[in-house]
């Protein structure tokens, strides 16, 4: 019981919606750099602390500027 207590921490909030941002853009690689891990994964929804719906567009975008070669698919 005393150990379901410690573990609560503070709720994360989304970014994008703090921003109020409606629509990620892939073009925005700065603010797209943050969700990814130094090895090149995207960020889990639990790890980021955005919401569905700006997580599954902030996915797409990280893909579609890997695609366009905006973001590099792996660091060396």
């Amino acid at each position: 019981m005393a150990r379901d207590n410690r573990r609560r921490g503070r709720r994360k909030v989304c970014s994008f919606c703090v921003d109020k941002i409606d629509q990620v853009d892939y073009k925005e690689v700065g603010r797209l750099r943050r969700y990814i891990t130094e090895r090149g994964k995207i960020l889990p929804r639990r790890i980021s602390g955005n919401c569905a719906r700006h997580q599954r567009q902030m996915t797409s975008a990280i893909k579609r500027s890997r695609q366009m070669a905006l973001m590099p698919y792996t660091i060396d």
